[in-house]
Parts: C-alpha cells; structure tokens; sequence
C-alpha cells in the first residue's frame, strides 16, 4: 500500500465510516463512564483460542473500545494486523491498533497504516515504542524513520482522516529529565494532532490527577482534550513486578509489602491471596477516578476477561456500556486456524 493509495481511500470517506474514540467517550456525559481493555497479539494458537474467549466476554460487557498493542520492535507486526483486523471485521467491537516508530523506516510505517485501512480500522495509537530486546535500553532511530512520536502522529495524520491517540505517563516517562520536560513533550504530541492519551498503568490515583493538573497548567486548549487512565487488576505479583520493570513505571511501597505478604514465602505464590488484594485496589482506583471525573476507565486483560469483569462487576451502575442492551448477536465460536 503506498502512500497515494492510502491517502486516496481517506478522502474518498472510506476510513471515516467508523466511530472514534472520542465518540465513544461520550457517554461520560451521561453520568456513566465507558471503559475500554487492551489486548495483546496472541503468540500461538492456543493463545488466540484464549484471546477470543475474551474477546466474546467483553462483546457482551460492551467497550467503548478495545486496543491491541505492538511488540518491540514490531515483532509483532503481522500478528498485530491481523488479529486487530479481524476484531474489526468479526466482532462489534470498535479497534484501535496500536503503532510504534522503533525499528521502522517511514515506508514500513505507511505501509502498517495502510493495511490497518483495508482493514477498516482508523483509530490508532501511536507510541516511539521500546527497542527490542531491552525495552529500558538505548533507543536508536531507524535511519530512514522517524525520531519521535510527535513526528509519527503528524505522519499518521497526513495520510488521511484517522483518529491518532498517543500515550501519557503519571510517573513521567522513564527516558524525561523530568516532570516538566515530559509534560512539553505530551502537549507537543497533543499539538501535532492526537486527540486523546491513554496512560501508562499507575497504582496512585494522586499520580493521574497531578499528570491531568499539569498539562491543563501548560496548555490548557489540549490539557482539555481526554487523558483515559490504564488500570491493571493485579493478579500475580511475580508478573506484576516484572511489568513494572519492563516499563520504568513503580509500585507503591506500602502496596508491594500487602502483595509480599500476600504471596507468602513459599516456592509458589498465594495467587487467590494476591488477585484479592489486586481486584479490591483496582475497583478502589476506578471509583477515585470515576469520582475525579476521568473520561474513561482502560484495564490491561492480559488477554483474560475475569479479573476485568469482576471489577466492573463491583462498580455497577457508575460503568456505563457501549453496546444497547440485546443488540449483541449471539456469535457461533470462533474457529482458530
């Protein structure tokens, strides 16, 4: 897909057949706040079989809308494509597929965007993205690609009338000098075109409420537009310590000693002890966040729905749906080939 073709099909009207994010936030005006989950590209068939259990789950709870991350380095890519894909055209849900500028050239990025548009999809989110290997190490700009995530949303945008969100940190991203520089550094993303941030996963609400605060300090024309927090209902704190490593993000010391306790000194971990403390914490974030006026609620699944059910379960009638009630079809099980 070259450039001229995508670009084409977006003016035609092809890519705006589909509803935004920014749409379906809107039901926040109701009283009600949306959520949304993240997937991730499934490594092999019994882990598609796994993702599309939940994503029949989440059918039925009705998402504003659903994301689908992007491996290191794109070593995801075709995966990513292809399963976003098929949300879009399988499912009623509402995708947005995530992109990253690592490791790719400008081409290779048109050329993601453009299968992403026969695909149907035109919400994206856009990320510099980790480099491979070690997601904390060195990042290297692909000679022929692009230095920034600013630069990747104004891309994305040029090809047409697609929907850009990027992302935000509470904590300040990890490579910022610090708080101020990663607040110019977002509002600079937000000024090249995106309409909204979904931020890292945090497990201090104060964190998301100072991250809002300051970028409506700076420039309060785009610390007007949403910033959706990203909850994860902590299931697991071996995985939980490793995500947080992964991404430079932290735990509260306070919450890391009533998980440590919890998990025991045994060889394996209390899992039930753990996911208990973990559910209790989220829904006690979500209803912070609900409270403070958060435009959105977005929770990792790990490709599981339970522990994301469960929540949403606890905060009722504050959560509000996407899908009218009875308006979803009842859909045969997916064969996964």
């Amino acid at each position: 897909m070259n450039f001229d073709a995508v670009r084409g099909r977006a003016s035609d009207g092809w890519v705006t057949s589909t509803p935004s994010v920014i749409d379906r936030l809107r039901t926040r005006d109701s009283g009600r706040v949306p959520f949304s989950v993240e997937f991730s590209p499934p490594r092999d068939e019994a882990a598609e079989a796994r993702l599309w259990r939940a994503v029949r789950v989440f059918e039925r709870l009705g998402p504003s809308f659903v994301s689908m991350t992007y491996g290191a380095g794109g070593s995801t890519r075709d995966r990513t494509v292809r399963v976003t894909g098929d949300l879009a055209e399988e499912t009623t849900l509402l995708p947005v597929a995530h992109l990253t500028a690592v490791s790719h050239s400008v081409d290779e990025l048109r050329s993601m965007v453009g299968a992403y548009a026969d695909r149907g999809i035109s919400n994206i989110l856009v990320l510099r993205g980790d480099p491979p290997g070690d997601p904390l190490g060195e990042w290297v700009k692909h000679p022929d690609g692009v230095e920034y995530a600013e630069d990747l949303v104004r891309l994305v945008r040029d090809l047409g009338d697609f929907h850009v969100g990027v992302a935000s940190f509470p904590e300040g991203h990890y490579r910022a000098p610090d708080l101020a520089h990663d607040t110019r550094y977002l509002v600079s993303k937000l000024r090249a075109g995106a309409e909204y941030s979904i931020t890292q996963m945090f497990f201090d609400v104060e964190q998301y409420l100072r991250l809002r605060d300051r970028v409506a300090a700076f420039d309060p024309i785009e610390g007007a537009k949403p910033i959706i927090p990203e909850i994860m209902p902590i299931t697991s704190l071996r995985s939980v310590r490793r995500m947080v490593e992964l991404s430079g993000s932290s735990l509260p010391p306070d919450l890391e000693r009533r998980l440590a306790n919890a998990a025991g000194d045994g060889p394996e971990e209390n899992r039930a002890a753990v996911r208990e403390i973990g559910i209790d914490m989220a829904t006690e974030m979500c209803e912070r966040l609900v409270a403070e006026g958060a435009p959105g609620l977005h929770f990792i699944t790990l490709n599981f729905a339970r522990a994301t059910a469960e929540v949403l379960e606890r905060l009722g009638d504050k959560i509000g749906s996407a899908v009218p009630a009875g308006s979803v079809p009842e859909v045969p099980a997916r064969a996964v080939s």
